[in-house]
């Protein structure tokens, strides 16, 4: 087995970083997980260490359906986080729009693995580049087809990643980006 993967639980605490960086006064950050997804095992791990260490209260909220999202989002409004890390996940992908709309409703300061929910209206994504990871897999067909054998390569790692920052989304919320933020962006929507 071998190809290219979006994998970045590294990335947990590069994603609180930047979500504190715009939610510097919220006392407890909500993370939202998918728990029948393995690999959101790693990422909370690297996120409530990472917060730990900063003295940064986590509480992870998990959701596995949509209607999950909906009641978890009810619980963030109930306890009144002010800031919410929705981790990489591809039921978090497919329901991007959800997302979006409820964190725009309720007012909260969100980060997201996946630009394209910045894109569907969402705050903030800091994640490999989806771009970078189709152009290696598209290399490995390459060289499988070269005869190379598949088995002989290494799964390859995201080497790329981007910051994207959706600034109609942080005026309806009444935020000021940062300036060091914002130089700091692969990408900005106006």
């Amino acid at each position: 087995m071998t190809g290219a993967t979006f994998f970045t639980a590294s990335l947990g605490p590069k994603r609180l970083e930047l979500l504190r960086e715009l939610a510097a006064k919220t006392t407890t950050i909500a993370l939202l997980v998918n728990p029948d997804n393995p690999a959101s095992v790693a990422d909370t791990a690297s996120v409530l260490a990472s917060a730990r260490a900063i003295g940064q209260t986590v509480k992870v909220l998990e959701a596995s359906t949509s209607r999950d999202i909906e009641t978890a989002f009810a619980a963030l409004v109930r306890e009144r986080f002010g800031a919410l890390y929705v981790g990489p996940d591809p039921l978090f992908f497919n329901q991007r729009h959800l997302l979006a709309v409820l964190a725009a409703r309720h007012a909260l300061l969100t980060i997201y693995g996946d630009r394209e929910i910045v894109e569907a209206g969402g705050l903030l994504s800091y994640g490999a580049t989806r771009t970078d990871a189709y152009r290696q897999a598209g290399v490995y067909v390459g060289r499988v087809l070269k005869g190379e054998k598949a088995a002989e390569l290494p799964v390859v790692l995201p080497t790329k990643f981007e910051l994207v920052i959706n600034l109609q989304t942080a005026r309806a919320l009444g935020l000021t980006v940062p300036p060091t933020l914002i130089a700091r962006a692969d990408q900005v929507i106006e």
